[in-house]
Parts: structure tokens; C-alpha cells; sequence
């Protein structure tokens, strides 16, 4: 088993100690949080070792995760890098570009291995199909939250967005060529509502929006490709794949056949896999124990995260420039 422990024991850093005291992968040692009277409550509600200092707990692990605000994620993952430990981040990677940058060239002269937090790569309904997903040209995601003080010292960009860049550039092969956005402040200080338009090389389109001020929550994306449209349903772990292929000479009476002006028929067809039920964090660290232990590349690189991180920096300077 991994030693492992936490950096931020705030909301979601809660989450990660449940889970990683849970896993059979890993031996929780214990947190360091900066909030002396916070963390005292949690270890005395949980019973997490709480760590005086950061180096400290750092030297008692083999991984350590990162679960505090996106601003001190640079210099709490620099200390782990350096001190020779594998790092498990929460995403965005980092608060800016040339953070990211830095952390990616630290890890590799420290020869350590680094995970970034993208959960949906873990959702059960995007598993399930995103072998499926076969150069979409044209992808719809629609990312709706209701509003909560808690992450809005960041853009919806950041927040909200990035979860679908990061699932989009996981199966769009292609480098982006072009972004166009807008962005809208509401209550918070940074934009609450976003739509980005990215163009990628190929000629693949993506149309993404996210607000964090809606009514009601949606967590949706389309795949639209060559014979086939996939759908994701983030939110309650659903999907739809809806195929086409030649339609036979002599199709059945409940075969559902479509003939375009060319004459062409096609014949319509579901074929929706299975979904199984998972917790996406847990398998998400405990995916990541597995790559560390086999060698293998992690599910969501540290490369990756920068590659999200500076399309999302993209779209938030599209707001600027309008």
C-alpha cells in the first residue's frame, strides 16, 4: 500500500480523506490544513492525523493529494515534486499557464509520476462509451449548475467549463486552431455564464456553455461523428448511442429506415452499453495507484491538465478582448 495524505481539508478535501482511508490501495497518514481550528475539528470528528506542518506530512508520504484552492496549488504541488513524492492533483492543474508549465518540467527532473483531478474521465456514463466516440467533428456540452458562493472566486471557466474541455481534447485528436467566446458576470466578480465556440485542426467544432447561475443542473454532452451520435447525461450517469449502417436489401417490418435525397438508405440502431455504478473519485485514486505501482501512464496526465488548463486560459482572454 501507498502512504498517502491530503493538502486542504476543505469540502472536497474531506471527500478525498473519506475515500482514501476507504481504498485498499493506499494508507492514509493523515492532512496538513492551513486553518489550525478547522483542522482540529476534523480530526476530532474523524479521526485523520492532522500534520503540524505541510513539510511534515509531505515526508510521511509516497503520494500526496491536493484538494486546497487553485491558488496555492503551484506551490503546494512544487513541494511535493521536490521532496521526490507522487503527486494527485485537484483540477485546474494550477491557478495560471506558466504554473502548469513549471510543475510539468519539475516532474520530470524529479521523476515523479502526477494525476490531475478531471472526475468526469471517471463518470460511468462517459466510460461507457467513450470508446465509441470516433472523430466527432461536432460536439454540444451544456454544463449547468445552481449558484453557491463556494468556487466563485474563480471563472465558470475554471469551475464548470474545464471538466468538458478536459473530456473533449480526451477524444478529439486534434490540435485547436481557433477559440471564440463570450462571458458574462452576474453576482459573482468573474464571469457566471460562458459559451466558448473551439475549432479544432481537423475541423472538428465544439459548443460549450456553463453557468453556475441556473435553475435547475445539467451536465450534458453530444458526439455527433460519421454514422453515429453518442450522448452523455454527466449528471445522472446516462446515455444514448444511436448508429447507422447500410440498410439491408430486405430489413425486418420494425427496422427503422431512413433514405436521404441521394437515394442512399440507412437503417437506425441503438446500441447503448451497459453502465455500471462506481464512485468516479475513488476510482480516479485509486487509477492512479495502479499507474504508479504498474509504471503506467495515468488516465488524466499532468500534461493533460495543462492542455485544459490553457484552452480554459484561452477562452477567459476571449472574454477580455470583446
Amino acid at each position: 500500500m501507498l502512504n498517502a495524505g491530503v493538502l486542504g481539508a476543505g469540502h472536497l478535501g474531506k471527500i478525498h480523506l473519506k475515500l482514501l482511508n476507504q481504498s485498499t490501495k493506499y494508507n492514509l497518514v493523515g492532512f496538513f490544513d492551513s486553518d489550525t481550528e478547522a483542522s482540529k475539528k476534523v480530526e476530532a470528528e474523524f479521526g485523520y492525523k492532522h500534520f503540524p506542518t505541510m513539510e511534515a506530512l509531505i515526508e510521511a508520504c509516497d503520494v500526496v493529494d491536493v484538494v486546497t484552492p487553485t491558488i496555492y496549488h503551484f506551490e503546494c504541488a512544487k513541494k511535493v515534486i521536490i521532496a521526490g513524492k507522487h503527486l494527485f492533483i485537484e483540477k485546474p492543474i494550477t491557478h495560471t499557464v506558466e504554473e502548469a508549465e513549471m510543475l510539468l518540467q519539475l516532474a520530470e527532473e524529479h521523476n515523479v509520476m502526477g494525476q490531475v483531478g478531471h472526475v468526469e474521465r471517471f463518470n460511468p456514463a462517459f466510460m461507457a462509451v467513450n470508446h465509441m466516440i470516433d472523430n466527432p467533428m461536432f460536439i454540444e456540452a451544456h454544463r449547468l449548475a445552481e449558484f453557491n458562493p463556494r468556487g466563485t472566486d474563480v471563472s465558470v471557466v475554471l469551475d464548470l467549463m474545464i471538466h468538458d474541455i478536459d473530456a473533449i481534447l480526451s477524444v478529439v485528436q486534434s490540435d485547436v486552431k481557433k477559440i471564440n467566446a463570450s462571458g458574462v458576470s452576474v453576482i459573482s466578480e468573474t464571469p457566471d455564464i460562458a459559451n466558448a465556440r473551439i475549432e479544432f485542426e481537423n475541423g472538428c467544432v465544439a459548443n460549450l456553455t456553463a453557468s453556475r447561475i441556473s435553475m435547475k443542473k445539467m451536465r450534458k454532452a453530444r458526439f455527433f461523428q460519421r454514422d453515429a451520435y453518442i450522448s452523455v447525461d454527466f449528471l445522472e450517469k446516462k446515455c444514448e448511442v444511436v448508429k447507422m449502417k447500410d440498410a439491408p436489401k430486405n430489413p425486418d417490418d420494425f427496422a427503422m429506415i431512413l433514405t436521404n435525397a441521394e437515394g442512399v438508405k440507412k437503417q437506425i440502431y441503438f446500441d447503448n452499453p451497459e453502465i455500471s455504478a462506481n464512485n468516479a473519485i475513488l476510482d480516479e485514486l485509486n487509477s492512479f495507484a495502479d499507474a504508479i505501482e504498474n509504471k503506467t501512464k495515468p488516465v488524466v496526465t499532468l500534461q493533460q491538465g495543462a492542455q485544459a488548463l490553457t484552452v480554459a486560459m484561452k477562452i477567459i482572454e476571449n472574454f477580455k478582448s470583446l
